[in-house]
Order: C-alpha cells, then sequence, then structure tokens
C-alpha cells in the first residue's frame, strides 16, 4: 500500500489524500459502504458499483462463521468469491466481541476471546492469530488488528487493562500476519475517552509503524460531546504520512465533523440499516418515506442527487413500494442513501483541493454548525458565520 497526502487545510485538520492498493486507487477522504457478509445487504455488485463506491468493508468475524474463511480462499479470495474487484477492508471482530460481550455471550481473556456461534451455539476461540489468520484467507487489500473495545462505561482501571490488551494484540497481530506484501495492515488505538489513555495509545501504535492507523471505540454509546472531544484529540495526534481511519462512523453530520478532524476513511451500516426500515438522507435531513406526505410526491428523493434511484423513480412510487412490502424498496432508498454519503464526501474532497471548503461548510445545510464553531474554537481558529 502507498498513501500520498495530496493536500491538507492548513487553518483545519481537513485533508486529502490517495491510497494505491492491490486491487486499485481509493482517493480519500471515503466513506466505505459495510458489507458484513461479504455483500451489502440488498445490492447486488451491480447496483453498488452504481453507488461511485470505491472500497467496500466485510467483517471476519462473520465469515469465520458462516460459510468459513477455508471456502472463501478455495473460491480465490473475497474478490473472487463476490466478484467486487475493487478494494476490499475487513473488520477483525473485535466491536462484535464487544457487541455479544453487552449480553454476556463472550468471555475475554488475555489470550483471545471465547464465545458463542449465535446461530448454532457452539463454541469457538478467536485470538490475534486467529484474526489474521483468517483476513490472510479472505484475501482483503486492508486488514485489521484484533483489538479489545472496551465496555460503556469502564472504570479508568478497567479502560488500562483493557488498553495493554489491545497493545499486546496488536503486537501478535504483526507477528501473526503471513501476507504483508498483499495485505496491508492497519493498527487500532483505543482508550475510551480518557485523553491520558488515548495518547498512550496513540505513542504505543505510532511506534509499531504499521501503514495506516484506525481510531475504534467512538461509537459504541458515548455522550456526542464526548464523542467529539476524543475525536478530534486522538485524530489530531496521529502521524500525518500515514491514513487516519475513523471507524465506526457514517451519518453525514458525523462524516463532515470526522474529516475537519483530519480523518481519512469511515465505515458505518447505517445508510443501509435506515433504508430498510424507510428513512432516507436529503440535503435538509433524514426522511421517512412511508410518511402520507410523500403519496402523491413525484419528485426525487433529493433534487440535487445524481443516483440511479433519483434519476428513474419518485418518492410516491418507492414509498408505494415499501407500503406493499415489495423488497426493492429498501434496496433503491440503499442505493440513493449510499450514494448519498459517498458523494458528500467526494465533495468535500474537492473543496479541499480546491481550497474552497470553508464555502462548502457555510453552504451546506447538512453541516452541525454548532459542532463546528466548538471544533475550530479549540483549535483556535475562526468560527464559521
Amino acid at each position: 500500500m502507498k498513501f500520498t497526502l495530496e493536500k491538507e487545510i492548513p487553518e483545519l485538520q481537513a485533508r486529502a489524500g490517495r491510497l494505491e492498493l492491490p486491487h486499485g486507487e481509493v482517493l480519500t477522504p471515503v466513506f466505505m459502504p459495510v458489507g458484513t457478509n461479504s455483500t451489502v445487504k440488498t445490492l447486488t455488485m451491480d447496483q453498488l458499483r452504481s453507488t461511485q463506491s470505491q472500497i467496500v468493508l466485510a467483517n471476519a468475524y462473520h465469515l469465520y462463521l458462516k460459510p468459513g474463511a477455508d471456502l472463501i480462499e478455495k473460491a480465490g479470495g473475497l474478490h473472487a468469491w463476490s466478484n467486487w474487484q475493487k478494494p476490499i477492508l475487513t473488520d477483525s471482530g473485535g466491536f462484535q466481541v464487544f457487541s455479544h460481550g453487552r449480553f454476556g455471550k463472550s468471555k475475554i481473556t488475555n489470550d483471545g476471546v471465547h464465545f458463542k456461534d449465535p446461530w448454532s451455539g457452539k463454541g469457538h476461540f478467536i485470538g490475534p492469530d486467529e484474526a489474521i489468520a483468517t483476513q490472510n484467507k479472505l484475501g482483503a487489500d486492508i486488514i485489521m488488528a484484533f483489538d479489545d473495545c472496551p465496555k460503556l462505561p469502564s472504570t479508568e482501571e478497567e479502560l488500562e487493562i483493557s488498553l495493554e490488551r489491545t497493545h499486546s494484540w496488536a503486537l501478535r497481530s504483526q507477528k501473526a500476519h503471513k501476507k504483508p506484501d498483499l495485505q496491508s495492515l492497519f493498527l487500532i488505538v483505543q482508550g475510551g475517552t480518557n485523553e491520558k489513555l488515548r495518547q498512550k495509545s496513540v505513542d504505543f501504535i505510532s511506534s509499531l509503524d504499521p501503514p495506516g492507523i484506525a481510531v475504534g471505540g467512538v461509537s459504541v454509546g458515548e455522550k456526542r460531546e464526548d464523542i467529539c472531544k476524543i475525536t478530534a484529540f486522538t485524530l489530531n495526534k496521529l502521524p500525518k504520512d500515514k491514513p487516519r481511519y475513523l471507524m465506526g462512523v457514517g451519518t453525514p453530520e458525523d462524516l463532515i465533523f470526522g474529516i475537519l478532524c483530519g480523518a481519512d476513511m469511515f465505515d458505518c451500516v447505517m445508510p443501509t440499516r435506515i433504508a430498510r426500515h424507510g428513512t432516507f438522507y436529503t440535503n435538509e435531513g433524514r426522511k421517512i418515506i412511508k410518511n402520507s406526505e410523500f403519496i402523491s410526491d413525484f419528485s426525487a428523493l433529493d433534487s440535487r442527487c445524481g443516483c440511479y434511484t433519483c434519476l428513474n423513480h419518485t418518492k410516491a412510487y418507492i414509498r408505494h413500494l415499501f407500503k406493499a412490502s415489495e423488497p426493492t424498496g429498501p434496496t433503491l432508498l440503499s442505493i440513493h442513501n449510499i450514494y448519498f454519503l459517498v458523494n458528500l464526501v467526494s465533495q468535500i474532497r474537492k473543496s479541499i483541493l480546491n481550497n474552497t471548503l470553508n464555502e462548502f461548510l457555510a453552504n451546506c445545510s447538512l453541516t452541525p454548525h454548532e459542532m463546528i464553531r466548538q471544533f475550530l474554537e479549540r483549535t483556535h481558529h475562526k468560527t464559521l458565520q
């Protein structure tokens, strides 16, 4: 992997870059749709390509359970298996361990995690060695270290124990990685909302010189103010010459804020999850297609959107599909929501390169202005008017 930082806005942290990966080039900042089980829910690969997505995410934990990494490796890896020929990133499963742990379904030790298959009840164990071996078989362009995502709330002592485990697992992940010439292993910074521990994690992970660094544990239920504060703090401490991946973040407002804090990569299940329930993004905020106001609305979901859905169908038609329980309805909203986020980030990238970011933000109705003002004030720069 080669990362080139093309432009950085001096008075902010926002930046534009370029990732060169085995399966293609990725222009950053970039939003990555989540295809947990090697598919983005409700979409074919042609439909996914129509959203202009550059890279997608799959999850090693889920694919380890079904259908198994050995089968996917036999098929030629994730790219051949799914027929997605652009770059892929696989998450190691650390967040899923955290999620299951909330319900007492997993046991974390310093060696790894003991858990039960939620479908069959069969017992399994995954540690750094197993997580990396699985991802080596899956063959993604970027793979993630196995980390310990601390529960919320956690005491400082619990955070310290969790952080030491994440650091130990980062070392073990690097040692277990067998395909460094084909797959880039990103390491993960943790530490909850504790600035001292975040700084400790940044220092340790940076010292290991990974090709990229991810910020974990900022979308697990914290207060909005705490998320913003620790996101800005952590991203500002990371090396400038490496891609920065803000994990699990993907609403329009959070993407804007994350980019202003210096993040390069984002992923989230949100656009397809809310689409399946009838919610869609617009430049005026979220709307619900099942509402009666759209019964005879023959306009596009968003007048400024160029996605397949907006170019070919009306709100009234899509509302009808939802009311008739037609699966095409969620598909059309998923296409729109992913395209909307991909296009939003692409517009911000262009404004960074053209030195028009402040103008873009001032004219963007999605901009969380108060959040941005607070960010700019923290970095001692002029606030937006």
